[in-house]
């Protein structure tokens, strides 16, 4: 391996992290998959990324087909057969609210408990992390970033901003190459998860060969369907111990038919919204009833009417196009 250009030795915590087992197991002398798993316990983390994302079928699948990539590895270095850690930076994408920072955080949990990074922990970050606003500004805030995220997994979103050609005094440029020395130079050390809209992305690779050379895994975050979305609200809702009096549940289900159809939908960040702000109406529903005892019952329920207040009632009937 070549002298890195950029050498980045040290982590501070991340800012946001994984919850990683206390210690990486030791899978040295493992020599079953089922050994693997056992003492990695992956398929737990595998399991939960199961239980806590609605939907996402081919993301998942991709998730298990790297696992068994990675548990194989595993095996093949035991025997001897492996000589250098596969390439593991991943591009990840999709339209807002498609669970591709939840996806980041389990795959960081797996690369952990696998050894493949030290620490396991997340450090997501966006153009304005990396890149300064003069000379000499972009290379200290690059390194500063890719130190904090040493041993574990950086995530950069809507990383297709690093790059504007369209402006000569931009410093993107200055930040993509740090990246690509120490993307190659330290991939035994850290892993890069790129993230943003696929049409955007794609440009960003054309424009950018040597980052797309070194980006192994591509994963395709797809929209979440009307019925996943009710769904995810549901879990919301149950999370903060709320749920839906009846007729609220067919109230939101139509909700979401009207809302998919207009700009600036987001999956489930638009649902989370959405739930907010039916909160807001029942909480000021009831703060209007002052001497009334409310039970445990009332402080809980979304009625129909704190859903069909919002907005988005406000139009014409569902139609099939935006």
């Amino acid at each position: 391996m070549s002298t890195p250009l950029y050498s980045i030795p040290g982590s501070t915590p991340a800012a946001s992290a994984a919850e990683p087992a206390p210690t990486t197991c030791a899978t040295s002398g493992a020599r079953t998959v089922g050994e693997v798993l056992a003492q990695s316990q992956v398929d737990a983390v595998i399991e939960e990324l199961d239980h806590d994302l609605v939907g996402l079928a081919p993301v998942k699948t991709r998730i298990r087909d790297i696992a068994a990539l990675l548990v194989i590895d595993k095996l093949r270095t035991n025997l001897g057969l492996q000589a250098q850690a596969p390439s593991l930076h991943m591009s990840f994408t999709g339209n807002p609210g498609t669970g591709k920072t939840t996806v980041a955080l389990r795959m960081a949990q797996i690369l952990f408990r696998l050894g493949y990074v030290r620490k396991g922990h997340l450090v997501a970050v966006t153009r304005d992390d990396l890149v300064g606003q003069y000379i000499g500004h972009t290379a200290p805030k690059t390194k500063e970033v890719l130190k904090r995220a040493m041993g574990g997994v950086l995530f950069i979103d809507e990383a297709y901003y690093l790059y504007r050609p369209e402006n000569e005094r931009d410093y993107g440029q200055e930040a993509i190459e740090i990246l690509l020395q120490v993307m190659e130079n330290q991939r035994d050390d850290l892993v890069v998860i790129l993230a943003g809209y696929k049409e955007r992305m794609d440009t960003f690779f054309r424009s950018n060969p040597g980052m797309s050379s070194r980006i192994a895994h591509h994963l395709e975050f797809p929209d979440y369907s009307a019925a996943e979305l009710l769904a995810i609200g549901e879990r919301l809702l149950k999370q903060q111990n709320y749920r839906f009096a009846p007729g609220a549940r067919e109230a939101f289900a139509e909700y979401l038919e009207r809302r998919l159809h207009q700009p600036h939908f987001a999956n489930a960040r638009s649902v989370r919204n959405a739930l907010d702000r039916a909160r807001l109406r029942q909480a000021s529903r009831l703060f209007a009833d002052r001497n009334r005892p409310f039970t445990a019952e009332d402080l809980s329920s979304i009625n129909d009417a704190d859903i069909r207040a919002s907005r988005v009632f406000q139009g014409g009937p569902v139609t099939s196009s935006p």
